[in-house]
C-alpha cells in the first residue's frame, strides 16, 4: 500500500496537466476559428453546447461530494478492514452514486 501513494500521485499530476493542456488548445482553437470567419450560426450553436458549464459544475460537485462520503464511509470501518479491496468497492460505488444522481437530475430537467 505504501508504493500505491506515488504513483496515483503522479498518475493524478499527469491526469491535470492533460486537461489543462487539452481545455487550452480547444481555446486557441476556437479563437482562431472565430478570427478568421470560418464561423456561421451552426458553428456558433455547436459552440454554445460546449462551452454550457452550467451543469458541468452540478456534475462534478456531486462527483466530488459523494466521493468524499464514499471516504467518510470507509474511515468508519475498523482497520483491520482497510488493507481488503472492500474500501476501494465503496468509494467506487459511491462515485457512481454521485454520477446516476446528475443522470436522473438531467434527464428530468430535459423533459420539463
Amino acid at each position: 500500500m505504501e508504493q500505491l501513494g506515488p504513483f496515483v500521485v503522479g498518475i493524478t499530476f499527469f491526469i491535470c496537466i492533460a486537461v489543462v493542456i487539452i481545455s487550452l488548445s480547444n481555446n486557441r482553437l476556437k479563437k482562431k476559428m472565430i478570427e478568421m470567419g470560418h464561423v456561421d450560426e451552426n458553428a456558433i450553436k455547436l459552440f454554445g453546447k460546449s462551452m454550457n458549464y452550467q451543469f458541468n459544475s452540478l456534475k462534478w460537485g456531486l462527483i466530488l461530494f459523494f466521493g468524499g462520503l464514499g471516504l467518510i464511509i470507509i474511515s468508519l470501518f475498523p482497520d483491520h478492514l482497510h488493507d481488503t479491496p472492500m474500501p476501494f468497492g465503496i468509494e467506487i460505488i459511491m462515485i457512481s452514486l454521485g454520477f446516476l444522481t446528475y443522470y436522473f437530475l438531467m434527464r428530468n430537467k430535459k423533459e420539463i
